[in-house]
C-alpha cells in the first residue's frame, strides 16, 4: 500500500485535475490511497475531494508540514507519498514510486519538476531548479527535495520526526534528517508537472527572495507569509 497525501487550501480550481491525474494511474487504484488533508478552504475543494479521495479531513496541525504530517499519521501505507493540489501527476508516478524503494536503503526518494504553464521564461526557472537539485544530489552536499514530488519509507518518516511546521525549507530540512537513516535517492524520471501560479501573480525574483529569505531564518518569519497564499 502507498498513501498519497494532498494538502489544500481553497483549491476549488485545481484540486479535481490533480485528484483525477492520481486516480489515472499504472497500478490498481486498490494498491494506493488519496488522502486530503485540507486547511479549513472556504471554497468546494472538499467537496471535490471527495469524490475521488478515501479520506479527506480538516488539518489540526500547522502549516503545509503540518498537513503532511496529519494526513501520514492517518495513512494506512508503508510507503508515503506527497504532491500538491496544483500539480499533475503522470500515470507511472506511483509505479515509479514504488520501484525505487525496492532498494531497502531508500528511506526518501525525490524528483524533478516541469512547469504546467506554457512561457521560455518557465521552462528556464524550473530548468535551473532541477539542475540545482541534482548537483545538490550527485556533490552530497543539498537534497533538494519539493514536498509536490517526493515520497519516504513509512518507519524512517516517523523516526526521523516527521515535517517541522514551519512556513518555508522545510522540504530541505526533513532530507537533513532523513539522511541519518538511510538513502536520500533523486530518481530524475520522478517528474511532475508544477503550477507557476505563483510566480506569475508575484514574480518570480520575489517569490524566490522570499522563500530564501525565510528558509535562511530558520523558516519562519514575521516580514513575509510564504503559505496559504490567496491566487487570483
Amino acid at each position: 500500500m502507498i498513501s498519497v497525501i494532498v494538502p489544500t487550501y481553497n483549491e476549488e480550481g485545481n484540486i479535481e485535475d490533480c485528484l483525477r491525474s492520481l486516480s489515472d494511474q499504472t497500478i490498481p487504484r486498490s494498491d494506493y490511497e488519496i488522502i486530503v488533508v485540507d486547511g479549513n478552504s472556504r471554497d468546494a475543494t472538499r467537496t471535490i475531494a471527495e469524490k475521488y479521495a478515501d479520506s479527506v479531513f480538516i488539518q489540526t496541525s500547522a502549516k503545509v508540514g503540518g498537513a503532511r504530517n496529519d494526513g501520514a499519521v492517518a495513512s494506512k501505507g508503508d510507503i508515503i507519498a506527497t504532491t500538491d493540489a496544483d500539480c499533475l501527476l503522470p500515470r507511472d508516478w506511483i509505479e515509479r514510486i514504488a520501484a525505487g524503494f525496492e532498494d531497502p536503503e531508500v528511506v526518501q526518494l525525490y524528483g524533478l519538476v516541469d512547469p504546467r504553464e506554457p512561457g521560455v521564461r518557465h521552462i528556464l526557472s524550473l530548468a535551473f531548479a532541477n539542475a540545482f537539485s541534482r548537483i545538490g544530489h550527485s556533490t552530497h552536499t543539498l537534497y533538494y527535495t519539493l514536498g509536490c514530488n517526493t515520497a519516504f519509507r513509512r518507519e524512517a518518516f516517523f523516526e526521523a520526526g516527521m515535517y517541522r511546521t514551519i512556513d518555508a525549507g522545510d522540504d530541505l530540512e526533513i532530507a537533513r534528517r532523513m539522511r541519518t537513516l538511510g538513502r536520500v535517492k533523486l530518481d530524475g524520471k520522478l517528474r511532475v508537472r508544477f503550477s507557476m501560479r505563483r510566480y506569475v501573480q508575484f514574480g518570480t525574483l520575489k517569490s524566490l527572495y522570499e522563500w530564501l529569505y525565510i528558509t535562511v531564518k530558520g523558516g519562519d518569519d514575521e516580514k513575509y507569509q510564504y503559505s496559504r497564499r490567496e491566487y487570483k
